[in-house]
């Protein structure tokens, strides 16, 4: 971020700045449901965002989805929200929404980006023994739904049970569905995109926090990037 201002507020830092030609604000959203929603909150409320992007990591969420490949959540949803029989399971009380849609062009946008990050930058930017320890292979892009909820799924018997109850579940986290509930109250599009770096099972804790700083942090960096670059170049074309 080109100079920054940074602000301290309710024990989050915020960088204000520029991003390769785009006005931003970034800040890390803490762990867990409240945490996030509190975050998005104050970037709308406080910031004045226009629009959220969501980067972090997941737990696969079907055997097709292996470590080092990014989801992008075409839906969001908070597979621990259970009103039932008040209302429908999953289905957050008074908004009538199960699933939460994130905006398609954004999403498009991050396909895009996370596509190219994968062409041309993977190999030179995330080191051969880090590909070569977390098994990375030639990662994919897969969008679809990912589930949100205040645990960190460590089991193979509760992701099934996830998958029994979620049609087409692709990763599970702990933040995503949060935003995207703030994000559809205040009207704000969003985009959530997440690097896999587990496979939801017993051995989902080893060498996590080694994955996140050398392959997901690089992840995206790398993917905002262009995200980034891709938005001003577009918005250059349009003013001439």
């Amino acid at each position: 971020m080109q100079a920054p201002a940074k602000l301290i507020h309710g024990m989050r830092d915020y960088s204000v700045g520029q991003l390769w030609g785009i006005d931003a604000v970034c800040v890390l959203s803490r762990i867990g449901k409240v945490a996030a929603a509190m975050t998005a909150t104050m970037l709308v409320e406080k910031f004045e965002v226009t629009h959220i992007v969501f980067t972090g990591v997941a737990g696969a969420g079907h055997a097709a989805i292996n470590v080092g490949d990014i989801v992008i959540a075409d839906s969001l949803v908070q597979y621990d929200m259970d009103s039932s029989p008040l209302f429908p399971r999953f289905e957050v009380p008074l908004t009538g929404q199960s699933h939460f849609l994130s905006d398609v062009d954004l999403s498009a946008q991050l396909v895009s980006a996370a596509g190219h990050f994968f062409d041309r930058d993977f190999a030179g930017v995330i080191d051969a023994d880090e590909r070569r320890d977390f098994r990375l292979g030639q990662p994919n892009v897969h969008r679809g739904l990912v589930a949100s909820g205040d645990q960190f799924v460590s089991s193979r018997s509760h992701l099934a049970q996830l998958n029994s109850s979620l049609s087409g579940l692709l990763a599970v986290e702990m933040e995503g569905a949060a935003v995207a509930q703030v994000c559809f109250e205040l009207g704000i599009p969003f985009a959530v995109i997440r690097t896999i770096s587990d496979n939801a099972n017993e051995d989902a804790a080893t060498d996590f926090m080694r994955f996140v700083k050398t392959v997901a942090a690089r992840y995206a960096f790398h993917i905002v990037k262009r995200f980034c670059m891709n938005i001003n170049d577009n918005r250059k074309k349009a003013d001439m």
